[in-house]
């Protein structure tokens, strides 16, 4: 997938998933370009992987790339910026999940941000519980 239509499908994404889930954040998007597997993103985790990037079908760039257009389209939505905590499930002890292998804090917060539009979020809950 080249540069340019990996922008306009990371676009068509959130604002997809800006519609349906009220959210946006990375690892959806990741799966849904099918950079992440399901099963990978299980494996992550539940602690069987070290780090997230280490499973992803495409190279440090295409993933950076795939972050900023996120940030970008994210801001042009005026979407609120929350960093959401990533634990590890399952019956060990709960840690932290890396996405990084360099564990670096800037890459570590690119990846658990999520894109929240509150308006949305609202109307979603509305009409889930008018059901």
């Amino acid at each position: 997938m080249s540069s340019k239509e990996l922008e306009k499908e990371v676009k068509r994404l959130v604002h997809s998933n800006r519609y349906l889930k009220g959210y946006v954040c990375a690892v959806d998007v990741l799966m849904q370009l099918n950079f992440l597997s399901e099963s990978d993103y299980e494996c992550w985790q539940l602690g069987k992987v070290d780090y997230l990037e280490g499973v992803c079908s495409v190279n440090l760039e295409k993933l950076t790339l795939v972050n900023k257009l996120i940030r970008r389209y994210a801001a042009e939505l005026n979407l609120e910026s929350s960093w959401t905590e990533y634990n590890q499930t399952g019956k060990r002890l709960s840690r932290r999940l890396r996405f990084s292998k360099s564990g670096n804090k800037a890459i570590e917060e690119q990846y658990a941000t999520h894109y929240v539009d509150k308006k949305r979020m609202e109307e979603l809950k509305e009409n889930r519980s008018s059901i």
